[in-house]
């Protein structure tokens, strides 16, 4: 019997009903004007793409537009916006009108359409001298408007058509994506709102490795509320054999239907591949590249000749690219291409071949010998050699070169592809072009090299792309390798440049500050005596913006203002606005606002004018900052969000400034209780450095804690404080989560430890910074709650060190507010509302708390602290009901009202059940909550709540405190339950309460 399977396009969707299901709803309500976003995920031949291909059927069939682009692995290089480019081509030649004109008109799309785009404008990229050249490299102005507006383009155009009819747009194999392309993603999918539009994305999970970048755009993605994650799994058993049994012609052999399940895994592709590549009762292959591999090798030689040919195409390959390197007449290809298509290897999309699926030219790749993968590398090199209109020439040309070990020409298409992936706002890709560069850059003789390019050139772009790309260790590595290079014959203003550069990236991280200020220093006395010029301008902007972080602001304003003469008399828009930035900070340090922030919109327009992106984009931070100081958190979301976005569409996302800009907005969202939701499991960013991903994760890690996520929060906080010296942030987070953390398990002593702890750390790099206080503030709530349990045992040594160790973190957080430095000449309403908490966590270590301190406390969280004023509240409550006052009853009930809502909204759970708890002790009914009573419990509710506290250990006294009731009720309650046990003693009461299930032991 030969076995002749059906492959699974031609047969019903199998085991998909939950996925389609939601793909449906996320369509339907794209439909009525609910945008949204699917990321659909998997390992790699589960399904994905039948899904699609299903919901791509379905959409149409509804009358939806459905855009489908896909990523290709280019390994070294990456292939900018190409997925954007595939989906929209075909619009730019559509038959109507409308749609072809809408197109038309956003000239920016050239970018992602050659036969759109006009010829670069070079020139905009001359400059007159050696240290003009690296100025423009500091701040990489680009010139090139074009790049600003192709985001908004892409947007646009799906806008207009999701006008005249809903448009699904599907990005394939996302985990492939260049940055610039997960960039264009992440920007349309936070720009979702009304439209009839839904983005859907694959990616295969089991690619994303530690550090896969793609990991950090899903870590911001899962947070919108438009965007739903769709995983696609591999089948059940049962769902294998009704695969298997629709794929085949015949019955199957119940042992062969078993092979299958048992080596498949589930994976539909594997069981197509294994069914497919079987013979009647032949061995099946040991391993899945051996299946593959068998199932081609029974083709013809031609046919896998041309195979071996599409594998190194590394993606889909024209006829005309094959008839060229294949190296067979014109009928022999179509008769090798014929019989691999009809044998489902190949498939055939839009005129180009392609593997049907990615696995199977792996297999094929991976098979090739070593020459002869070599020369075919050389052929597709030699085609792109005469091919100047290809797509990404120059990318794939390096790609080709470099396995063909032609590294002359690998070399100079490295350096044009990362200009070419500069101009398109794509760092990260540009980095991997001069980083391939930088690597055969010995290897290639001189007369080969590419003219005007040297090693310190390709050394300072790899410094400069490496910062914007989220890796500022390997930006201070390249800058110092820069340095390193220089001689005596250098000119003066070019090695000064390079050791700005250096300064600059040391900036990045606060364990290298020291020798930022060493190496503008050092800049600066190269310069110092030299006529005004751009360069000059650079330094004195960089070295004031230097002085002004370690205060020094009389210094940093002259260097500001002599940094605006110089860049006016050179024309270097972008060094005037970076010193007109630092002017602004310096005049908000004074205590004038209105001053600073008009300093800082002007340096924005200048930067803008000019082009410098990274500088607008700084001036766009400090701006929100101001607003974030001032507590006025509406407008600090408003600019944080604008300048997130900017960088987006610039590809500055993971720059030092683009980074700051989306690490206080997450956290301003935590203060505001606008907290992302999703899963928080994963919060870690992987695909940037480990100091960047600290950096985000400390903010994000106080939303986990106040969830009650405590598996993860512990470990978070543990990578936190292995990165705490790159940056005070960082380990401010982590000594602020992992105190509050240890709170919320019980263990007081340690949330005091890590509090003292974190705070000895940070007076090493910033004595009486005013995060001190918040630091304070919860290591002395610690102490206090462990010296009431102290008291409670008759523990007088723990009370003692409790309450010493509280007191000396109180006389630590004021003397922070005496001291410290805050930005806004003042203390603001953030820092005052920590010292009330402050003060009111004090006052509880000797006795009863104070409800009036607990009041002030609350009101000073009252400007938009939400979570923080809700937490105050239930202290404020404990501190009322303990003075036995009924007015004060009144209120502690109000407060807890209002606490319970805000940790239900927030799922704050370790505070909910906090509140609940508190509120079932005094007796107070919540909304939503059922009273714990058991219909067949014995015992009143007050009764159980005394035998429960007896049962650890409390005496009537201790009983009474803990339920704000007198020892006299606890006696009573206690003699009632003693009487319906028929126990005479406490003890006894407990044990027959145990043996009858009426208490469950801790």
């Amino acid at each position: 019997m030969r076995l002749v399977p059906r492959l699974g396009s031609g047969i019903p969707l199998v085991a998909r009903a939950a996925e389609m299901r939601r793909l449906r709803a996320a369509l339907t309500r794209a439909e009525r004007g609910e945008a949204g976003a699917v990321l659909l995920s998997g390992d790699a031949g589960v399904g994905k793409t039948r899904v699609l291909t299903e919901l791509a059927g379905l959409a149409s069939a509804r009358g939806a537009l459905v855009l489908t682009g896909r990523c290709l692995d280019v390994r070294e290089g990456g292939l900018p916006y190409l997925p954007f480019a595939e989906a929209l081509t075909p619009l730019a030649a559509s038959h109507d009108a409308a749609v072809a004109d809408a197109v038309a008109a956003r000239g920016a799309l050239g970018r992602l359409l050659p036969q759109m785009a006009a010829p670069p404008d070079r020139s905009e990229h001359s400059t007159d001298s050696s240290a003009d050249r690296d100025a423009s490299r500091s701040v990489r102005t680009e010139h090139d408007l074009g790049q600003l507006q192709l985001f908004d383009a892409v947007l646009g155009l799906l806008t207009d058509l999701a006008e005249r009819q809903p448009v699904v747009l599907v990005v394939e194999d996302l985990h492939w994506a260049d940055g610039s392309t997960r960039n264009l993603v992440s920007f349309l999918i936070s720009r979702l709102r009304g439209q009839r539009l839904l983005v859907v994305a694959s990616y295969r999970e089991e690619d994303l490795y530690r550090r896969h970048p793609l990991r950090a755009l899903l870590a911001e993605l899962v947070r919108a509320p438009a965007v739903e994650r769709v995983e696609v799994r591999p089948f059940s058993e049962a769902d294998v054999r009704v695969f298997v049994d629709l794929l085949a012609e015949e019955s199957l052999a119940p042992s062969v239907v078993a092979d299958v399940i048992e080596r498949s895994q589930g994976n539909p592709f594997f069981i197509e591949e294994l069914l497919a590549s079987r013979e009647d009762g032949s061995e099946l292959p040991a391993g899945l590249a051996e299946v593959l591999l068998s199932r081609v090798e029974r083709l013809s030689a031609d046919s896998q000749r041309v195979l071996r040919m599409v594998s190194v195409a590394d993606g889909s390959v024209s006829h005309k690219v094959l008839t060229e390197v294949a190296g067979l007449g014109e009928l022999e290809l179509d008769e090798a291409l014929r019989e691999a298509v009809q044998h489902h290897v190949l498939v055939v999309e839009n005129g180009f071949y392609a593997f049907r699926h990615a696995l199977l030219q792996e297999a094929v790749y991976a098979d090739l010998l070593p020459g002869e993968r070599s020369r075919i590398h050389h052929n597709y090199a030699e085609h792109l050699l005469v091919d100047a209109a290809h797509r990404n020439r120059d990318a794939l040309l390096a790609y080709h070169s470099l396995q063909s070990n032609d590294l002359a020409t690998a070399l100079s298409a490295s350096k044009r592809a990362a200009d070419q992936a500069e101009k398109l706002g794509a760092p990260a890709a540009a980095l991997g072009h001069i980083e391939q560069a930088l690597r055969i850059w010995d290897a290639v003789p001189e007369a080969d090299r590419p003219p005007g390019v040297d090693e310190l050139t390709l050394l300072s772009e790899a410094s400069y792309f490496a910062g914007t790309s989220g890796e500022p260790e390997r930006a201070i590595a390249y800058a110092r390798s820069a340095v390193a290079t220089i001689d005596d014959d250098m000119p003066v203003i070019e090695a000064a440049n390079l050791w700005r550069r250096l300064a600059q990236a040391m900036m990045m991280l606060e364990t290298t500050w020291d020798e930022a200020v060493e190496a503008i220093a050092h800049a600066w006395k190269l310069v110092k005596d030299a006529e005004s010029s751009r360069g000059r301008a650079w330094i004195l902007a960089t070295r004031a913006t230097m002085q002004r972080a370690i205060d020094q602001p009389d210094e940093a304003w002259w260097s500001a203002r002599n940094a605006v003469v110089d860049a006016q008399a050179a024309g270097s828009g972008g060094a005037e606005a970076d010193a007109l930035i630092t002017m602004g900070g310096l005049a908000e340090f004074g205590g004038d606002t209105g001053r600073a922030r008009d300093l800082l919109r002007e340096a924005q327009r200048k930067a803008q004018a000019a082009g410098s992106l990274n500088v607008e984009l700084r001036a766009r931070f400090f701006l929100a900052l101001s607003y974030d100081d001032q507590a006025d958190i509406a407008n600090a979301l408003r600019v944080y969000d604008e300048g997130i976005a900017y960088a987006a569409m610039v590809g500055l996302t993971w720059s030092s400034f683009g980074i700051e800009l989306r690490a206080r907005q997450l956290f301003l969202r935590y203060i505001s209780g606008d907290w992302p939701t999703g899963d928080t499991t994963g919060r870690p960013l992987r695909g940037v450095s480990d100091a960047v991903a600290a950096r985000m994760t400390a903010s994000w890690v106080h939303i986990v804690v106040s969830r009650g996520e405590f598996a993860d929060a512990e470990r978070l906080v543990a990578d936190l404080r292995a990165q705490r010296r790159a940056d005070s942030l960082i380990m401010l987070g982590a000594g602020a989560a992992g105190a509050e953390l240890a709170c919320w398990k019980g263990d007081y002593a340690i949330a005091a430890t890590r509090a003292r702890e974190s705070i000895d750390w940070l007076e090493q790099i910033e004595p009486w910074g005013l995060g001190g206080v918040r630091l304070c503030a919860l290591g002395v709530s610690a102490g206090a709650a462990r010296a009431v349990e102290a008291r409670q045992r008759g523990d007088g040594a723990a009370l003692a060190e409790a309450t010493e160790l509280a007191k000396e973190l109180l006389r630590h957080g004021r003397s922070c507010v005496e001291q410290g430095r805050p930005r806004g000449g003042s203390l603001g309403l953030e820092g005052q509302a920590w010292l009330a908490r402050l003060e009111a966590a004090a006052a509880g270590l000797d006795g009863p708390a104070d409800p009036k301190l607990w009041a002030d406390a609350v009101d000073g969280f009252g400007y938009g602290a939400v979570y923080e004023q809700a937490m105050c509240r239930w202290h404020h409550a404990e501190a009322l009901l303990a003075t036995g006052v009924a007015s004060d009853a009144d209120l502690a009930s109000a407060e807890l009202l209002a606490a319970h809502e805000v940790a239900r909204r927030l799922g704050a759970k370790p505070l909910a059940e906090a509140v609940v708890g508190l509120a079932r002790r005094a007796r107070i009914e919540l909304p939503g909550e059922a009273p714990e009573r058991d219909e067949v419990d014995p015992f009143t509710g007050r009764e159980r709540d005394v035998l429960e506290r007896v049962a650890l250990g409390r005496t009537n006294r201790q009983v009474g405190e803990e339920l704000y009731i007198s020892e006299k009720t606890v006696s009573v309650h206690l003699s009632r339950v003693m009487s319906k046990l028929g126990a005479s003693r406490r003890a006894e009461a407990v044990a027959i309460a145990y043996d009858r299930g009426l208490l469950t032991k801790p």
